[in-house]
């Protein structure tokens, strides 16, 4: 596979796993009861990232950054590009050709640790959210989100196999 051809899959699988992702938070936050997500503060960390500060007290005092929600929303979308990537290299050169569940949901399962370890940490929130008064509802529902992510990596993958670039 060249790298155009590895780079277009990543993307076309990236982008429409985050979507599923996407629509089932939604979903989970309509009817299951689980947190909204407001791309404005993973935005406005990103951001602050790219300026070398990496920390916050808590990211919602920290000064707003201008454009943040679209920050966020870019930022989203990337990440699910590089997770594809990952996912991609993990199932091995075969594995956009003939994709199997494992390395999906290898893949989607292990991210929850980079909201977690990362993301949390670094908006203010704890490790794994600690900080939050419901943080182990926002677990369970963080770790089900990035399972129908692994699935939708899975599913994103199988669509897309047979498209020729």
């Amino acid at each position: 596979m060249t790298l155009t051809e590895f780079v277009l899959r990543a993307v076309l699988i990236g982008v429409g796993t985050t979507l599923i992702f996407d629509l089932w938070v939604r979903f989970a936050a309509r009817f299951l009861g689980g947190p909204q997500v407001n791309w404005a503060m993973p935005g406005r960390w990103f951001a602050y990232v790219l300026r070398g500060r990496f920390t916050h007290k808590t990211i919602a005092q920290s000064q707003a950054i201008q454009r943040e929600l679209a920050i966020g929303w870019a930022f989203h979308y990337a990440v699910g590009i590089v997770f594809a990537a990952a996912a991609m290299v993990l199932g091995g050169p075969g594995w956009v050709q003939a994709p199997t569940l494992a390395p999906a949901m290898f893949v989607g399962v292990v991210t929850v640790l980079c909201g977690w370890l990362i993301l949390a940490p670094g908006m203010g929130f704890g490790i794994a959210g600690s900080a939050f008064a419901d943080a182990n509802r926002r677990r369970v529902f963080q770790l089900l989100s990035h399972i129908v992510f692994g699935f939708g990596l899975y599913a994103c993958a199988m669509l897309f196999r047979g498209f020729k670039f």
